[in-house]
């Protein structure tokens, strides 16, 4: 430990001594850290991230996810086929950012990843393909193009894949959030790994889909949302419809040129998930988003067209598939060289609920 480093402007460390040396040495032995050597690091003027911002290419991922599914088998044990994104900064763990985790998932044609829960929160992306279905508490549910399906904690799940073409997605949890809380649990489910059904609608799409209405059958809210999959066609129409009122001069847009929807919990108007935000956000060609600054993480993935990302003064271009983190507090804007539309997922609701978040935007406090 430093004994001699400034700490702030206005204050250093005691002057060298035998008493002194000897008063770190009982430290050490009862394990104590003098707060006096360490409060630049525990307390910061503003967040300073170990997690960097990053971008992986689509390009470079997929062959090695199709490598995978040649070599790796899927089943009991290692139970899922997914490549964890590892941010550089966070020393080798398969972590996005401290709280996230995001990972392509990728099962091969006839596969089936075997049943299982945990107590991680976790969905499903789906940037291209079609022919697996995840089948959540016994419920199979359709995947496909530009779907967004949830698997909240504690639900058995399973997948398997009728085509026969393999298919590759994202996966977001909160595992890195959970590991580090000790709150995490494992359980096999059944040897019969899931349910080979292959309905076009889940039953929770046929109860919760239908716009503005609830069932009276089903009044108690949930912690998460009991809807399986939101369908790209509504995701789609409501960006569109956004941007077209824009054009009627109506303010439903985020800025101008950029439209943003957010997925909710039917039952209480919130998160999908207690600790996990996810949005779809479509920008106009040639539209920038102002520079924003957030406490807390955030992953995008582009779904379709061009355009790029700016992180800490660096501009990264980006086309379909492309995934990109951003650490809290790291400044950042968006840009579009042509229709631009990206799936976003954060661990907002966590800094929320704890009172630690904290947005700027060009340099203001949004």
């Amino acid at each position: 430990m430093s004994k001699t480093a400034d700490i702030s402007p206005h204050g250093q460390q005691p002057e060298d001594s035998l008493e002194l040396r000897a008063l770190y040495a009982g430290f050490e032995v009862e394990h104590l850290m003098p707060l006096w050597t360490q409060l630049g690091d525990l307390m910061p003027v503003h967040p300073k991230p170990k997690a960097v911002p990053h971008v992986w290419k689509w390009a470079n991922l997929l062959p090695l996810a199709e490598a995978s599914g040649r070599l790796v088998p899927v089943g009991r044990g290692g139970e899922r086929r997914a490549l964890g994104l590892a941010n550089p900064g966070l020393g080798g763990r398969a972590y996005v950012s401290p709280t996230l985790w995001a990972a392509i998932q990728y099962l091969g044609p006839h596969e089936v990843a075997p049943e299982h829960r945990h107590s991680q929160n976790a969905f499903r992306f789906v940037v291209e393909g079609a022919g697996v279905w995840t089948v959540v508490n016994g419920d199979p549910v359709r995947m496909s193009r530009g779907d967004f399906l949830l698997t909240p904690g504690w639900n058995f799940h399973g997948h398997h894949n009728n085509s026969d073409h393999p298919m590759a997605w994202i996966d977001g949890l909160d595992i890195p959030f959970s590991w580090a809380n000790d709150v995490g649990f494992f359980e096999f489910g059944s040897e019969r790994v899931t349910d080979y059904a292959t309905p076009n609608f889940s039953r929770s799409e046929r109860l919760w889909c239908h716009p503005g209405l609830r069932p009276l059958s089903v009044l108690e809210n949930t912690v998460s949302s009991p809807v399986g999959a939101y369908r790209w066609k509504h995701t789609d129409r409501a960006l569109t419809e956004q941007l077209l009122l824009e054009e009627d001069g109506q303010p439903a847009t985020v800025e101008q040129g950029h439209a943003a929807v957010r997925f909710i919990n039917p039952t209480t108007g919130g998160d999908v998930m207690p600790t996990i935000r996810a949005e779809f956000h479509r920008l106009r060609a040639g539209t920038a988003t102002p520079v924003r600054r957030e406490v807390g993480s955030t992953v995008f993935q582009v779904y379709e067209g061009k355009g790029g990302v700016t992180m800490a003064g660096t501009e990264h271009r980006l086309e379909k598939g492309d995934l990109f983190v951003i650490p809290s507090w790291v400044p950042w804007s968006l840009w579009s060289d042509e229709q631009f539309d990206l799936f976003r997922f954060s661990d907002a609701p966590i800094m929320e609920r704890l009172n630690f978040a904290r947005t700027m935007i060009n340099g203001k406090d949004g």
